[in-house]
């Protein structure tokens, strides 16, 4: 026989304070009241209180400071990143992509060392004998890894962590584009475009590198908006 599983009082009280910090009952920055007045309001004891603050502070929401109080760091939990992928269309994706590679390359070109350059070298001629040699998954493989070469030059991990997460959803859309276009109409088309990215980031023009990056993917983005369906697009 099946049975109800009742949820602990304690994530129960957490979902409802959350509910009401989302309802603005606590602004961002404010100090919740002490756990006595909680646990009267909530009608629970205050070990239940103290653990859903703890739940909420492991979502992000709460933070509780030695000798200060417990205090609201953010208004709602925020979404799991894989969720937020699946969920948006391709082209906000390269909106942000082109938000983080232009920032990137300028970086890169400030930064960069031979072992990087060498990097983004060879990510560059595999990239160019791929639109010949590979079928279309590896091709956009090779010309996510020169992409990836121009951030990780950056020497930024967060911009490489962000850079990462992109990349299952924007291969998925470049392999349908390619599909529609074609391998070697693509790579023909915008193989100069990132010939001069790498050229900019070796001469350290940081101004010419962002410039570069954005305008690529911006042609990308008008690209994959009038390929990929339009469901595929804006979902």
């Amino acid at each position: 026989m099946d049975t109800v599983r009742r949820a602990p009082l304690a994530e129960i009280a957490a979902d409802v304070l959350q509910e009401r910090i989302r309802a603005g009952e606590w602004a961002l920055g404010a100090r919740l009241p002490g756990e006595t007045t909680l646990a009267a309001q909530l009608e629970v004891g205050r070990s239940t209180v103290r653990e859903a603050i703890r739940r909420l502070a492991g979502r992000g929401i709460l933070e509780s400071r030695q000798g200060a109080g417990v205090f609201v760091i953010a208004l709602d939990a925020p979404e799991e990143w894989d969720a937020v992928l699946r969920r948006v269309g391709i082209v906000a994706v390269l909106e942000a992509r082109t938000a983080i590679e232009s920032e990137a390359a300028g970086l890169a070109a400030e930064r960069r060392t031979p072992d990087d350059l060498q990097a983004m070298r060879r990510a560059l001629r595999a990239r160019a004998a791929g639109a010949v040699a590979l079928g279309i998954e590896a091709y956009v493989d090779a010309d996510t890894a020169f992409h990836r070469s121009i951030v990780a030059a950056a020497h930024n991990e967060v911009l490489t962590d962000l850079f990462d997460g992109f990349v299952p959803r924007s291969r998925r859309a470049m392999i349908e584009m390619l599909r529609i276009r074609g391998v070697h109409s693509a790579a023909g088309s915008d193989q100069t475009e990132h010939d001069d990215l790498a050229d900019a980031v070796e001469r350290g023009d940081a101004a010419a590198a962002r410039d570069l990056s954005r305008a690529h993917l911006g042609s990308l983005r008008v690209a994959l908006g009038a390929a990929v369906p339009l469901s595929e697009a804006q979902q």
